[in-house]
């Protein structure tokens, strides 16, 4: 096998990999793509400045993300499905993530369990919650994710109802797939993916199959899937679920200052700047288009994260300079994940903390933490706000 040397190299791995309907579900955003593409396309209109004849022994990558201190301003974005993209998914990334000191976050609709990844790891993640219609089951996935030691809760905002995602309709997605011919046939052409899932009996969303009332059966789990998401979620219900949890909460999918300074009145112990990876609101900002109105709306009051577009170390520079204290990667490590399972996550991890330690010297930066403004050049239209 050759090196890998960049993310490029596990997403041409992963593609290669995995059934089309998996592949096309990370691949892909709602309705037209756009804020998919400009999510990462944005980035590369940043522009880094080169300083010399500096010192640059001592350098450090860490930062602090709510309590952790991880080797890097780098967490797993919880992303649905993981346990679809290679057997155990979520397991093998979580493991990873432990082994390799940032932090890793368990999605609602996830294959393996709040308790699965519990019992691998033996380490406290982050667990990601989408509010439900359903509030018996919300109360437990909350009391689920106390027992199993979570560390915070982060809660989606912008999933009250589905934005369309052609590929995912035309593939009808489903987890495990369905049997017909033309899911057969693709399993067949990717004869690794399928012993590997032959191999474990994780292959449905465990979070919520024999705990949703009513869900034994795969089309029931459609059916509530689709049906369950909450229209009436406002701010007096995410303060309702920050009382509940009681230890440190993330909003996610925060994309204008006026919901970062309501997400600060209910409590927050963190901004996660998202757009759910271009798979809700076609058109809206990229997240780092987004991100300077939003740290300057919140003035330091809270740590602010960005997820989005992220597929290098440079790009983790990029957030910083603009203002985040830390980022999130989704796509990043899915693609290592499908590409080389648990080894393939530590090779995106290897990828990105790398190139953030080789860019910081090039800029003449020892620590991350100071990495600012001043180290990049912005074009017009990065301020945030509307005009």
């Amino acid at each position: 096998m050759p090196p890998i040397t960049c993310i490029e190299d596990l997403r041409q791995m992963h593609r290669r990999a995995v059934p089309r309907m998996f592949w096309d579900y990370c691949e892909s955003g709602s309705y037209t793509e756009q804020t998919w593409r400009d999510n990462e396309s944005d980035f590369a209109r940043i522009r880094l400045r080169q300083r010399v004849a500096r010192d640059l022994s001592g350098r450090s990558t860490a930062m602090p993300m709510l309590d952790r201190m991880p080797v890097m301003p780098v967490a797993l974005s919880p992303v649905g499905s993981c346990g679809m993209q290679a057997a155990d998914g979520e397991i093998k990334a979580a493991l990873a993530a432990r082994d390799f000191g940032v932090p890793f976050t368990l999605s609602t609709f996830s294959i393996c369990s709040i308790e699965d990844v519990a019992e691998a790891t033996r380490a406290p993640f982050w667990f990601q919650l989408y509010v439900m219609q359903d509030e018996d089951f919300v109360d437990g996935l909350i009391e689920r994710a106390r027992k199993a030691g979570c560390d915070a809760l982060v809660i989606t905002l912008d999933l009250q109802i589905l934005g369309q995602r052609h590929k995912d309709i035309k593939n009808g997605l489903t987890a495990p797939p369905k049997l017909t011919p033309r899911n057969l046939l693709d399993m067949a052409l990717h004869p690794r993916w399928s012993l590997q899932m032959l191999g474990t009996h994780r292959r449905t969303f465990r979070n919520v199959v024999g705990h949703a009332k009513g869900v034994h059966s795969l089309q029931a789990l459609n059916d509530w899937s689709n049906k369950n998401l909450d229209p009436r979620l406002d701010w007096d219900k995410v303060r309702k679920l920050r009382d509940k949890w009681g230890g440190k909460v993330i909003l996610k999918g925060i994309l204008d200052p006026e919901d970062a300074l309501a997400a600060l009145d209910v409590g927050a112990d963190a901004i996660l700047v998202s757009n759910h990876g271009g798979r809700q609101l076609d058109g809206a900002l990229s997240t780092i288009r987004a991100l300077p109105g939003i740290v300057q709306a919140v003035a330091g009051r809270t740590q602010v994260f960005l997820d989005g577009g992220i597929r290098s170390g440079q790009d983790v520079l990029k957030a910083l300079a603009l203002g985040a204290d830390g980022t999130f990667i989704g796509r990043s490590f899915l693609y290592g994940l499908g590409a080389m399972g648990q080894q393939g996550v530590t090779e995106a991890l290897s990828v990105i903390h790398k190139e953030m330690d080789t860019t910081l010297a090039l800029c003449g930066v020892q620590q991350a933490r100071d990495f600012g403004r001043d180290h990049v050049l912005v074009p017009e239209g990065f301020s945030g706000k509307w005009e």
